[in-house]
């Protein structure tokens, strides 16, 4: 059994489809009851409270695990699920890491992070660190925007990351829960190439077939709508790389290749397949 949580969001959805594909059994994680794929197990649990993960980890032998801002909540102890999911049976574990854990090491939700990668790699067990750059998917913050206005309203718009698709991160983080070769690994998943939001922009106009205009933000304007759905200190980090990305930030890693065997996928191929959500 592979217990998947966070299995209703960007990376845990297509995760999940893809190991019930692939014919395994799987345990869906979500806060809330979910659509799962046939054949999929769902159990609902905020792993803010590791205890009540345990339904889930009833006879599994590996877990993708994303904490997302259960890294940050009161109270939280990242750490304690790793512990939990050895005592329960769990022989391996991929996490969802992050990029800026070695580009910018001090930051504080770096700092928590990296916390959290150690404890994995002192647990026993094996494992998988996923660090991802920025994900194609953020542009959803842009869809309520551009169905009623048809604006695409950021920051920094002509500065350029190498954004990376959702669904390749998936793809690599199925690869590491069934393959021993990926044992102890630590991958750096980005996009093919650095692309500025004003490019972002474009590539959405061409999935929708109709102009969209892009609007340049202030810092201060970010913030304040960044701040409001994540952590302050989360969006003050991540206002820092999109102004100011260092040159390892900058860089387009071989990782998604080295795993997949084939090239990550571009931004423009995931607005064509997510145009839907803009229309």
């Amino acid at each position: 059994m592979i217990v998947v949580t966070g299995a209703t969001g960007n990376v845990g959805r297509p995760l999940t489809r893809a190991l019930a594909k692939a014919g395994l059994p799987v345990t869906a994680v979500s806060r809330h009851a979910a659509p799962v794929p046939d054949g999929v197990r769902h159990v609902a649990a905020d792993l803010a409270d590791p205890a009540g993960l345990a339904p889930a980890l009833a006879g599994a032998e590996a877990m993708f695990l994303l904490l997302s801002g259960d890294l940050h909540a009161a109270g939280a102890g990242p750490a304690d699920i790793i512990g939990r999911a050895a005592a329960g049976g769990v022989r391996r574990i991929v996490l969802l890491s992050s990029q800026g854990v070695a580009t910018r090491p001090f930051g504080p939700t770096r700092i928590a992070m990296r916390a959290v990668e150690d404890a994995l790699r002192d647990s026993g067990l094996d494992w998988s660190i996923l660090r991802p750059g920025g994900f194609a998917s953020n542009a959803l913050w842009w869809a309520e925007s551009v169905r009623a206005h048809r604006v695409v309203a950021a920051p920094f718009g002509d500065v350029g990351v190498p954004i990376v698709d959702p669904a390749d991160i998936a793809e690599v983080a199925a690869a590491c829960l069934v393959d021993d070769r990926h044992t102890g690994a630590v991958y750096e998943l980005t996009g093919p190439e650095l692309i500025t939001p004003r490019r972002q922009a474009e590539a959405v106009a061409a999935a929708l077939g109709t102009p969209v205009r892009f609007h340049d933000l202030t810092r201060d304007e970010a913030w304040a709508a960044m701040a409001r759905s994540m952590p302050v200190e989360l969006a003050e980090d991540t206002l820092d790389i999109l102004g100011s990305p260092n040159p390892a930030e900058l860089r387009v890693s071989p990782d998604v290749q080295r795993v997949l065997g084939t090239a990550p996928r571009t931004f423009a191929d995931w607005a064509a397949r997510h145009a839907a959500a803009f229309r």
